[in-house]
């Protein structure tokens, strides 16, 4: 086998030109497969750790996975809002523990600000019931103190106690911003893997603050109230986005939701954040499978194109053939001399395309993590990754098989006449 590997060696180094891209289509092949692959999975699991423990989520009546994905995940923009008054008959019903409003609709330089109160760093939990914590600071106490997600702090650099400017808006460049009203970083949170690191917390007070002389998105003309003013104002809100109810107990779900969607107040809905997520999942099970269909067709084209640049180098390797024939290769030399070449070419094109996966996430995660709150860790291969691998290589071998095929059909007298 060793001499055998060296001649396939040697005449694949002969080619190298159409060799290295055969070996390049095979390794953008499987980065496409495994990088699917790795996005579907890890993108479910960012999903599934983002939100534990709570038992319904409460927004104004649209659909449960758009209320799913603006009030838990900052994608996306609420159609309506929900009234304090509505929030606070709900949050006294006999059957809730606890709740967490949320109001957004601000950024501050690209991250999404949420406004709520204490009660997120007492029950918001994340990753099977873990808890918030809180690096260096602390909570928010006073009206224009902000806690900074890990992601924040880090990639803008801030530090407990520096000053920041919020922006009315959501976007990566704010046109309005509140730079009458700067708040303080009074603390920075421990990262957790989830949304939470991208986003700025402030309190209710303090969303209601900044907006205290705006109407209808814009500051009012002629009115400027300065921030210590503000602080001496009533700054109950009127409005907020969404909020996460925890039940006493898990048997008052159903009921409390239905109570919950037929509130005659206003319109509102509550979806349990598991069936929401199942829902997600169905949503986009067909791009999935759309995605991994397309990924095992390049992968096939890859590997056609592999067959493809055999089978026409064997018109003119047909006195390298008859030489290996006269010097006492048997058939089977031949045919395994053919299987090997395009079993390595696989082996090659399927290791440099775990090469590329791992270069292409390094550098494709900052960007998904800034733009939708994904994060999709650098891990080892996986035990599915290996056997795509394998299946890769596999599929190398049998495809090695139709230009071996068409190597043994060349007589040896065949090799030896010079054409022109």
């Amino acid at each position: 086998m060793i001499p055998l590997l060296r001649i396939a060696l040697r005449s694949l180094a002969s080619r190298r030109v159409t060799v290295l891209l055969t070996v390049f289509a095979i390794a953008v092949s499987v980065t496409l497969l495994l990088g699917v692959e790795r996005i579907r999975t890890e993108a479910r699991a960012s999903f599934s750790n983002t939100v534990s423990g709570t038992d319904l989520i409460v927004g104004a009546r649209s659909g449960s996975v758009p209320l799913l994905l603006y009030s838990v995940f900052r994608i996306g923009s609420a159609t309506n809002n929900i009234s304090w008054r509505s929030y606070q008959e709900i949050a006294s019903d006999p059957d809730v523990a606890w709740t967490i409003p949320l109001s957004l609709g601000d950024s501050h330089r690209g991250f999404r600000v949420l406004g709520t109160n204490t009660d997120y760093f007492r029950h918001f939990r994340y990753a099977r019931a873990r808890k918030l914590e809180i690096v260096s600071g602390k909570p928010f106490d006073d009206v224009f103190d902000a806690v900074l997600g890990a992601n924040v702090a880090e990639k803008l650099g801030y530090n407990v106690g520096d000053s920041i400017v919020i922006d009315h808006g959501v976007g990566s460049i704010g046109f309005a911003s509140h730079t009458d009203k700067p708040f303080r970083v009074s603390g920075i949170l421990v990262k957790t893997g989830t949304p939470v690191d991208q986003t700025v917390h402030v309190s209710l007070a303090g969303i209601e603050a900044i907006h205290i002389d705006w109407r209808s998105g814009a500051p009012v003309p002629g009115l400027r109230v300065d921030a210590d003013r503000v602080r001496q104002m009533n700054l109950q809100p009127r409005a907020i986005t969404a909020f996460l109810v925890g039940l006493k107990s898990r048997f008052a779900t159903f009921g409390m939701q239905r109570r919950v969607n037929e509130f005659s107040k206003e319109p509102l809905l509550a979806i349990l954040p598991g069936v929401a997520l199942h829902e997600l999942w169905s949503l986009m099970g067909t791009a999935e499978n759309a995605l991994s269909a397309i990924s095992l067709f390049v992968v096939a084209a890859g590997l056609i194109g592999m067959v493809t640049m055999l089978m026409a180098s064997l018109n003119e390797r047909r006195r390298e053939m008859a030489i290996l024939r006269s010097v006492g290769a048997r058939a089977y030399h031949i045919f395994s001399l053919l299987v090997l070449e395009a079993g390595f070419l696989s082996a090659i094109g399927a290791i440099l395309g775990v090469v590329f996966l791992y270069v292409g996430l390094f550098f494709a995660l900052p960007v998904i993590e800034a733009q939708y709150g994904l994060f999709i860790a650098i891990n080892t291969l996986s035990g599915n990754d290996l056997l795509y691998l394998g299946a890769v290589f596999a599929a190398g071998l049998l495809a090695g098989v139709i230009p071996a095929f068409a190597a043994l059909r060349t007589s040896l007298a065949d090799g030896m006449i010079v054409r022109t």
